[in-house]
């Protein structure tokens, strides 16, 4: 039996000194190596059931009609095609859309999570009036659906005035916002956007964690309150504003409930998708004199959803290590 040398000492056996234990030493190994094949399965299979649809759809889209039909075809397709691919780019304006939908999104990101970041440090570090009424109002924002303030939203914006003004300057009449990015705008740097209210519950709970001394000391040298912000706080809040960022960016560039209320003559993504399988209907009766399945049509679906998903993946991939500390970072804060 082999002996372990360290140190010029020879040490016992693995089962020798498990027999010394009483055999204590191979359960501790065996349930190590137990758990470890099982946390091994557990990953594999959430893994599974993540990337799963998405090799489907990307299977579906590079097939043949022929091979949607094929009860021998479960993944490979027989007959592989970029013509699916071309068809759906032509019916949603692809590269115009993609481009107005990177554009809003990224503007949008960015003024949410910039004014999110003032009303954070606000609540993390300042004591006012209401302070706990305010903050309630913020919980509020998380917990109502924004489809029950539809209604006020279409009419604040369609009848856009501030206290009088623009009807005073306007001859009486209010200004129509509907149909252009400006409620967007106006929404995001007011903390009304979509999912704002997790953006400041996130921050205010980053930033009322960090120690006041950093605040302190920088007020002994002189530092006003904005400055100590801005060159103190700032930058160790930038984990929890990249998560905020990358979320914000994600949920604006699929989402459809704003972009139908406000966007309904912009050409964006989400939208151009959510019609794809009508379009496609009347692309093919009316080019080319064919009735299409309902099979072809969803894996049109499939097609297009795969070309919205692939830019979010290359995000993912390029702020793949920034993204996953920012999360530790941010959970172990808050």
């Amino acid at each position: 039996m082999s002996k372990q040398v360290i140190e010029g000492h020879q040490l016992p056996s693995f089962w020798e000194r498990n027999r010394r234990s009483h055999g204590y030493l191979l359960r501790r190994e065996a349930r190590s190596k137990a758990y470890k094949f099982f946390r091994f399965l557990l990953l594999f299979a959430i893994c599974f059931l993540i990337l799963h649809p998405i090799l489907d759809k990307l299977s579906v889209s590079l097939m043949e009609e022929r091979d949607l039909y094929d009860s021998s075809i479960t993944a490979i397709p027989r007959h592989v095609t970029l013509d699916n691919y071309r068809i759906t780019s032509e019916q949603i304006y692809y590269p115009k859309a993609l481009l107005n939908t990177l554009w809003i999104s990224v503007l949008v990101a960015v003024l949410q999570v910039a004014a999110c970041t003032l009303v954070g440090y606000g609540f993390g570090r300042f004591e006012f009036p209401l302070k706990k009424l305010w903050f309630a109002a913020v919980i509020l924002i998380i917990i109502v659906p924004p489809q029950t303030i539809s209604t006020s939203l279409y009419l604040r914006f369609r009848y856009f005035d501030i206290f009088g003004i623009v009807k005073l300057f306007n001859k009486g009449e209010a200004l129509n916002l509907r149909g252009s990015s400006i409620p967007y705008y106006l929404m995001s740097i007011t903390c009304m956007g979509l999912k704002n209210g997790l953006y400041i519950f996130m921050l205010r709970q980053f930033f009322a964690s960090v120690p006041q001394s950093l605040e302190e000391a920088a007020y002994v040298d002189g530092c006003s309150v904005f400055r100590t912000f801005w060159q103190v706080i700032l930058p160790e809040a930038v984990p929890v504003i990249v998560s905020c960022l990358l979320f914000a960016f994600v949920w604006q560039w699929t989402d459809t409930f704003y972009a139908r209320l406000f966007l309904g003559g912009n050409t964006l993504l989400s939208m151009q998708v959510s019609g794809i399988a009508d379009r496609i209907g009347n692309y093919f009766s009316t080019q080319l004199g064919i009735q299409t399945s309902l099979g072809r049509r969803q894996q049109f679906v499939s097609t297009a959803t795969l070309m919205v998903v692939a830019p979010l993946l290359l995000v993912y991939l390029f702020a793949q290590k920034s993204f996953v500390e920012s999360i530790s970072t941010s959970g172990m804060k808050m």
